[in-house]
């Protein structure tokens, strides 16, 4: 009898997961997680773990031990996160960062859920957007571009042009991507000429520039291809100027906020095995 109970009393503990970052109180993760928590009757909690880079090792060490199934990730933390993980798939090892870990038996499992929250996003709000044979424009070529461009070639892109501050983090990228053939690269003085805006398909800005707090992105949208989708992965502004630019201009426009809400969806599945929806009340949530 004592032994049921005591089972009773396993099953019935909430599934414990959370995001793992420094700082973590600005992120609106919890607000997403515990949506779908109420939303699908799952016995779980999703909490915050603000871990500075020293305190990281023995700070995983202690949500394991105290029974964590899985958490996600957040700056500074998607690389390092990486020497922790006993296993990563082939996704995250391209993209080089670790954004979702779920932990079984002890191990850690580490897998990158920002190629399915950008790509999703785009499917979801701009279904008759095809991908295949399309030639895009990136600026910046950090983690957000690394899984950008990786989310690009999986859809069946042409030509990605890459355009960056610094050449070596550019070149970084190209090299550990999926097929660097597709790939070249232009001086970030480049990025309002003719040459290059004419012929975009899609222009998707992966830099920090326009952030609430940041310097805003100076771009010249003048010679972009009036078809060109936009996209800006900044959510904060909603509307960034580049959002605004090319909605003046009549090009079609996605905000940042829905890869936020899409790259949660399989991590949520993974650690309680369901995939769920973003919902048009999800989304005001959030950006509120």
């Amino acid at each position: 009898m004592s032994n049921k109970n005591s089972s009773d009393e396993q099953t019935q503990k909430p599934v414990k997961t959370g995001l793992v970052g420094h700082p973590v109180n600005h992120s609106k993760s919890p607000l997403i997680h515990e949506y779908w928590i109420n939303k699908y009757a799952v016995n779980a909690t999703y909490e915050l773990f603000d871990l500075p880079c020293e305190d990281l090792k023995s700070g995983i060490k202690n949500l394991c031990d105290n029974g964590c199934s899985g958490f996600n990730v957040t700056i500074p933390h998607k690389v390092a996160i990486m020497d922790l993980c006993d296993d990563i798939d082939e996704l995250a090892k391209t993209v080089g960062a670790v954004n979702t870990v779920t932990i079984k038996g002890g191990r850690l499992y580490g897998t990158n859920t920002d190629i399915f929250g950008f790509t999703q996003n785009i499917k979801e709000l701009v279904p008759s957007f095809d991908f295949r044979g399309k030639k895009a424009l990136i600026l910046g070529a950090g983690g957000a571009a690394r899984a950008v461009v990786q989310g690009l070639l999986q859809e069946g892109i042409e030509k990605i042009t890459l355009c960056n501050r610094t050449e070596k983090k550019a070149d970084e990228l190209i090299k550990s991507s999926s097929n660097p053939k597709l790939i070249q690269k232009i001086n970030w003085n480049d990025r309002s000429k003719e040459s290059v805006l004419e012929n975009v398909d899609i222009l998707v800005n992966t830099t920090s520039l326009g952030m609430s707090g940041k310097p805003e992105l100076d771009i010249d949208l003048g010679h972009l291809n009036p078809q060109a989708l936009v996209n800006d992965i900044v959510y904060a502004p909603l509307q960034t100027k580049l959002l605004t630019d090319a909605k003046n201009k009549g090009n079609i426009t996605v905000t940042g906020i829905g890869m936020l809400l899409h790259q949660a969806r399989p991590a949520f599945e993974s650690w309680h095995g369901i995939l769920p929806g973003v919902t048009q009340e999800l989304r005001e949530i959030i950006t509120k």
